[in-house]
């Protein structure tokens, strides 16, 4: 008697590991609308974030009222939200709309792309200007930092298959 082992075509494994990296962006995105929410609630009411208290370099105050929060007006924190309200938009739809089927991994890493290179941007704002750090703008900085090593991972895979 032989025995078959059942394996996956090669085609399914790779739509499952982008399937899994798929999942991995949208709760990525999850937490940074969670994160921009919060920092959007905050300011909007005039408040500052929670914060860690008796830290030196740590004051989430002077960096979301700093000149530097907005960016033509708009509170930067307005500006992560709606970034990843469309990117949570993008990758929900990205399997039902064509235009999304042929270019959402694109696009996605456009934006993470843009969104990590701002990021940094503030990163060195808040150490070498400000030389104070907000850790909710920290937590956002490190989720687009992955977001954005997600979706280059997403497209290079979907590269090498086309």
């Amino acid at each position: 008697m032989t025995t078959h082992k059942l394996t996956q075509p090669a085609l399914f494994r790779t739509a499952q590991k982008r399937d899994s990296l798929r999942l991995v962006s949208l709760l990525l995105v999850v937490a940074g609308v969670i994160i921009a929410g919060y920092l959007s609630y905050t300011g909007t009411i005039g408040k500052s974030p929670i914060c860690a208290e008796g830290v030196q370099w740590i004051d989430c105050g002077a960096v979301q009222n700093s000149v530097y929060s907005k960016l033509a007006g708009i509170p930067v924190a307005y500006l992560g939200l709606g970034m990843y309200l469309l990117l949570g938009a993008i990758l929900l739809l990205e399997d039902r709309l064509a235009l999304l089927r042929d270019y959402g991994l694109i696009l996605v890493f456009g934006l993470t792309l843009f969104g990590f290179i701002y990021s940094m941007y503030l990163v060195y704002v808040q150490a070498a200007i400000l030389q104070a750090f907000c850790e909710w703008c920290l937590t956002h900085e490190a989720v687009m930092t992955v977001l954005f090593v997600v979706s280059t991972v997403r497209l290079v895979r979907s590269l090498r298959t086309n």
